[in-house]
């Protein structure tokens, strides 16, 4: 074990979050590279998120995640933003400075360009139009990372339209916001579809998405990696597309938050990837 002149802390602030696999990870990390520490999860509900991120410095935490629900609104506790984090209008990493400042982050959008390289190495974002289902802290970094790889149009839904809007005023990129009703229609051409609600996640209803005249050509991707794979992934695999899960997202986005707390920038290692997939029903 290396020398160090305190134990390391970490964690994932949502509610709920003890289903997420973002402890298994970190802590196979801490393993690996000989650190002694522990990341656990923090199960925070809206009403103490602020509360708990002010604890982060005095506990002696070196930052945390957070996710679901809390992407957005930790943002009012930051007391610095980086360009990526501000852009996307939400975050999912915080950092604790020497000074015991909070610097909010978002690695989310390079998560998930990194996860459709590794499932397509051939995925070209000029292939045509993208579906992003969704208007969440997720979709803020869905669009992004779609607008500024070069997808030409992005179609983005959500059952309440006027979120869409606002995600597309906030975030910009070639984004044209269409309803909710309109989603069977709008993949007629796509070439990608990307779902970024928590429908298909374990305990929550499936996502309600007709793919009938989606292009057996077009990769469907789902954020959501609890399951492994969402009834809306296996619609589109059983009529032959490829597909994606959200656990290439997960692991991606971790490496950056890692090293920006640790200092080491961490492998994904087959071993590392199977033990987190051999984990999840």
């Amino acid at each position: 074990m290396s020398e160090q002149d305190r134990f390391l802390l970490a964690g994932v602030m949502g509610y709920p979050v003890m289903h997420s696999r973002s402890p298994r990870l970190h802590n196979a990390w801490f393993a690996q590279y000989g650190l002694a520490g522990v990341y656990v999860p923090l199960a925070i509900k809206p009403e103490g998120l602020r509360a708990a991120l002010a604890a982060l410095p005095a506990l002696g935490f070196a930052g945390c995640n957070v996710t679901i629900p809390h992407k957005e609104t930790a943002m009012a506790a930051m007391d610095s933003i980086d360009p990526v984090a501000r852009r996307i209008g939400a975050l999912n990493c915080v950092v604790v400075r020497p000074d015991g400042s909070l610097h909010g982050t978002n690695n989310d959008a390079y998560g998930y360009l990194a996860s459709l390289r590794e499932r397509d190495p051939d995925w070209r974002a000029q292939a045509g139009p993208a579906v992003v289902l969704g208007a969440g802290g997720g979709a803020r970094a869905v669009v992004a990372a779609l607008g500024d790889a070069g997808v030409p149009e992005i179609r983005l839904l959500n059952r309440t339209r006027a979120r869409a809007e606002r995600l597309a005023a906030e975030v910009g990129g070639p984004v044209t916001v269409l309803d909710w009703s309109e989603r069977g229609a709008a993949v007629a051409d796509a070439a990608l579809v990307v779902n970024t609600t928590s429908q298909g996640m374990s305990g929550q209803p499936a996502l309600d998405m007709p793919l009938d005249r989606l292009p057996t050509a077009a990769l469907v991707s789902d954020i959501v990696y609890i399951p492994k794979e969402t009834p809306f992934l296996a619609a589109a695999r059983t009529r032959g597309n490829r597909t994606v899960n959200g656990l290439g997202m997960l692991l991606n986005q971790a490496r950056p938050a890692f090293q920006a707390w640790f200092g080491i920038l961490p492998e994904i290692t087959p071993e590392l990837r199977r033990s987190i997939e051999d984990s999840i029903p």
